[in-house]
């Protein structure tokens, strides 16, 4: 587990740290918080977060808040609808309605049926049921270092979450992708051995899924076009390939809505989570007709809370506020910006290694004098953001590599915020 999960107390005044043991009495030993001194947020407006003393934080990792905290559109949609109605999918309501057809209209004619959930582990969980129903097969091939979600069968399918998870009998891992030209074949590799090692212990595949971005893995996002040899691979097995686009979505590539449009491909589920409602629970399934038609003849779906009137309210103004502020166009020009400024510091400072981007998701390796993993350092560096007002994570299996993914509305003066930060902890040494 990276530094930057560490629970501890730190510099915290005497009310903090009283909170600090209130919450291990209340909710227990499974929660972590973020930095060796935990930070008590009490507000947030668009890029900044602010504590009890009203200190300032700049967010560089919160893509929930994927249009800015407490987006005054998003905060008036949903408290409207909840001043007038709130309710489940088994009742006709045109809200619902109106926002299943805006979001579908952003994805291929193909992928034309969505259905909703409050979670992201939720949506992957219907995945999973799906996948089943339409292949008959059970077995699941994610990356090593994977997360997917917390549900029983997901969080067997999500390495990340540590070793007292224990992956599912038919899930097969596979090492993430790696960078160069031959990314994709070694990939594709990777997933015709699982492929086999199912059939040869009688387990017929199911699907592949991963995250377009492959963001738990310590962010990979070129060559573009890398996971086409993977998904043939998996479906010449009478797989299903699922995009998971929770963390990777909704414009924050900057070159495409969806993760997967970077690849050239045509998934057959797309799962959606986190920034579908900027902080509300909403999130869904996007699928390909044929492959609900097993599951929808012998099982009903449904969800109290996924796809209420005040979700989808809530989710319309995300996405009106997505297409009308021009946000994924907005990602591609300032998470240029900020790669050009990271690989800049790194001409100085060597612990900055490999960088990997597309728009505004960034994985940048920190590594020592001999160019290796460094997850010490990295976490190092995440907790002394932290006091300097940043709050940023360390992600990847050797928690080494920076995981930068700021709400959308970032700004080139944000960029030049947190570059002049990180290299003042840099230059501490």
């Amino acid at each position: 587990m990276p530094n930057a999960y560490v629970a501890g107390k730190g510099n915290l005044s005497e009310a903090d740290q009283a909170l600090v043991a209130r919450r291990a009495q209340a909710l227990g030993p499974a929660y972590r918080l973020f930095y060796e001194t935990p930070v008590h947020l009490v507000r947030g407006e668009g890029v900044w977060l602010y504590d009890t003393a009203g200190k300032a934080y700049l967010d560089t990792y919160n893509n929930v808040a994927s249009v800015g905290h407490c987006h005054p559109h998003v905060v008036a949609a949903m408290a409207r609808q909840a001043g007038v109605f709130a309710s489940h999918t088994r009742y006709l309501h045109e809200g619902v309605l109106s926002y299943a057809e805006r979001l579908l209209a952003h994805f291929p004619a193909a992928l034309a049926h969505v259905m909703f959930t409050c979670t992201g582990s939720e949506a992957n969980d219907l995945a999973f049921r799906i996948a089943r129903a339409h292949t008959g097969g059970t077995g699941f091939i994610v990356t090593e270092n994977a997360y997917h979600g917390v549900t029983y069968a997901i969080a067997g399918m999500s390495p990340s979450l540590g070793s007292g998870v224990d992956l599912g009998a038919d899930v097969r891992v596979v090492p993430a992708p790696d960078t160069g030209p031959e990314a994709g074949a070694r990939f594709a590799a990777g997933v015709q051995a699982a492929i086999a090692d199912l059939q040869r212990h009688g387990i017929r595949p199911a699907a592949l899924i991963v995250d377009t971005v492959f963001s738990s893995d310590g962010v990979y996002t070129d060559p573009a076009g890398f996971l086409a040899p993977a998904v043939a691979a998996i479906r010449a097995a009478g797989g299903l390939f699922i995009a998971d686009e929770v963390q990777p979505g909704f414009g924050r590539t900057g070159a495409a809505m969806w993760g997967f449009q970077r690849h050239g491909l045509l998934p057959d589920m797309v799962s959606l989570g986190k920034p579908m409602g900027n902080g509300y629970p909403v999130a869904g399934l996007v699928m390909q007709p044929r492959v609900i038609e097993a599951f929808g003849s012998k099982a009903r779906y449904f969800n109290t809370f996924g796809g209420n009137a005040v979700a989808a309210a809530t989710a319309m103004a995300v996405l009106e506020v997505i297409e009308t502020e021009g946000l994924m166009d907005n990602c591609a020009k300032v998470g240029a910006v900020f790669a050009e400024g990271l690989r800049g510091l790194a001409k100085t400072h060597a612990a900055l290694g490999e960088l990997r981007a597309a728009g505004l998701f960034l994985g940048q390796d920190i590594v020592d004098a001999e160019g290796r993993p460094d997850a010490a350092r990295a976490g190092q560096i995440v907790n002394r953001l932290r006091e300097a007002g940043v709050l940023i994570s360390a992600t990847g299996p050797k928690g080494h590599v920076l995981k930068i993914r700021p709400p959308m509305v970032f700004s080139a003066e944000n960029v030049a915020c947190f570059l002049d930060r990180l290299e003042g902890v840099l230059k501490q040494g």
